[in-house]
């Protein structure tokens, strides 16, 4: 959370009870261990050139296309973002067909947007659904019961939740 303030928008912390167990979860969660884990699932991956024959006016030759790591597309979502997405699609038994019923969910819930990492309540949606399904696509789904499974055992190891 950061230290400066927003005049115009209301802090997540003042509006929400702090003892409630999904924000001690939020606050006590090794985020950083857990994103680290996955980092190098999410980087940009270099390309290999593409070895393309042609005829210009000089002559025939080779050019090579594509090669590099694009900055196309999308910035990334933030890590801690969609990790908590997923933990509060399960926590809460949102339905499994459809992603919108979590990211609707959030956008009215400032304790969910405080797990999360927000500082400041927004109400909007913080992705759109689809970015779900590419997340958990990228993670795979051993790496998506392994993300779950983390994000359970630290709750249960601050005696949040029970074992169960």
């Amino acid at each position: 959370m950061s230290d400066t303030g927003d005049f115009f928008r209301g802090r997540i912390d003042q509006m929400i009870d702090l003892r409630h167990p999904l924000a001690v979860l939020g606050a006590r969660m090794p985020w950083q261990e857990i994103e680290a884990s996955l980092a190098h699932q999410f980087a940009r991956r270099v390309r290999e050139a593409q070895r393309v024959e042609g005829m210009d006016l000089i002559g025939p030759g080779t050019q090579l296309l594509g090669a590099g790591v694009s900055k196309a597309g999308q910035p990334q979502l933030p890590m801690r973002l969609m990790i908590s997405l997923l933990y509060l699609k399960h926590a809460f038994d949102e339905s499994d067909e459809s992603d919108e019923g979590v990211v609707d969910r959030w956008s009215e819930m400032p304790l969910w947007q405080y797990f999360s990492g927000m500082d400041y309540y927004k109400h909007r949606r913080p992705c759109d659904p689809t970015a779900l399904v590419k997340f958990r696509k990228v993670l795979g789904e051993a790496g998506v019961e392994e993300l779950l499974a983390q994000t359970i055992n630290a709750a249960v190891n601050l005696k949040l939740i029970d074992r169960r």
